[in-house]
């Protein structure tokens, strides 16, 4: 369960107004250039293993009713002053809890960034703009798969929408449906997608039955009590 929050609540909030801009680091914006996948330099460790995620940073945008979507795998110099200023949003913190000065989300980010691919942090880029952040992992290899009858390949997915006016309209259950769709179009071998937002959010898991999860189970982790969500790969187009 490492990097394991419990998703904020995404479909509440002020129906309209645009989405967060960038952290006004170094670089074009994410989104507007082309994204190689992790580098050495990038990862701090040098044994980042892309294929365990079947390279992320190559997943191509998916288009839907809010517009085109992409993931975009962060860069800490480029992303981190962004990144902290939606940490530090109330309705954020009180589930992510990572409220602090940026280097408390910077160790949260890098345990990732130097690990061995098994968990890759992402800007949620919507008509070129970051407006939400993800966390794609591989949950069979993870912590949470103590918890619950964990199959080989299965792929976790955390969420934060990052500016208060795009939260709602079920922004969020559009995201999710997106980016687990990207994850079954490009893990051939991933047969479901899976979830663990605190039990007591219930926006979040709205938003996940609306994105074609199902509640399989209340599990119990060491910081919360959570509704293990599961997109099956082959009730996909049925839910």
């Amino acid at each position: 369960m490492r990097g394991a929050r419990p998703v904020p609540p995404t479909d509440t909030g002020t129906p309209t107004g645009g989405p967060a801009g960038t952290g006004g680091g170094p670089g074009p914006a994410p989104g507007t250039e082309d994204v190689p996948g992790p580098r050495p330099s990038e990862t701090g460790g040098g044994t980042f293993d892309a294929t365990l995620l079947d390279a992320v940073a190559d997943w191509r945008p998916a288009t839907t009713r809010l517009g085109v979507f992409r993931l975009v795998p962060v860069r800490l110099e480029r992303d981190l002053a962004q990144l902290s200023r939606w940490m530090n949003d109330p309705a954020v913190a009180a589930f992510w809890e990572l409220a602090g000065p940026p280097s408390v989300t910077e160790a949260h980010v890098r345990a990732q960034l130097d690990g061995d691919g098994r968990s890759v942090p992402c800007l949620g880029v919507l008509d070129a703009t970051p407006m939400s952040y993800f966390e794609i992992y591989r949950a069979d290899l993870d912590p949470l798969a103590r918890h619950y009858p964990a199959r080989p390949d299965d792929t976790g997915v955390h969420l934060l929408i990052g500016g208060g006016a795009d939260r709602g309209r079920g922004v969020g259950a559009t995201l999710l449906r997106a980016v687990t769709d990207l994850v079954l179009d490009h893990r051939p071998g991933c047969e479901r997608v899976v979830a663990e937002p605190d039990l007591r959010n219930t926006p979040s898991v709205s938003a996940f039955l609306t994105a074609g999860f199902r509640l399989s189970a209340e599990v119990d982790l060491p910081e919360k009590r959570a509704a293990l969500m599961i997109r099956d790969r082959a009730l996909r187009h049925l839910l």
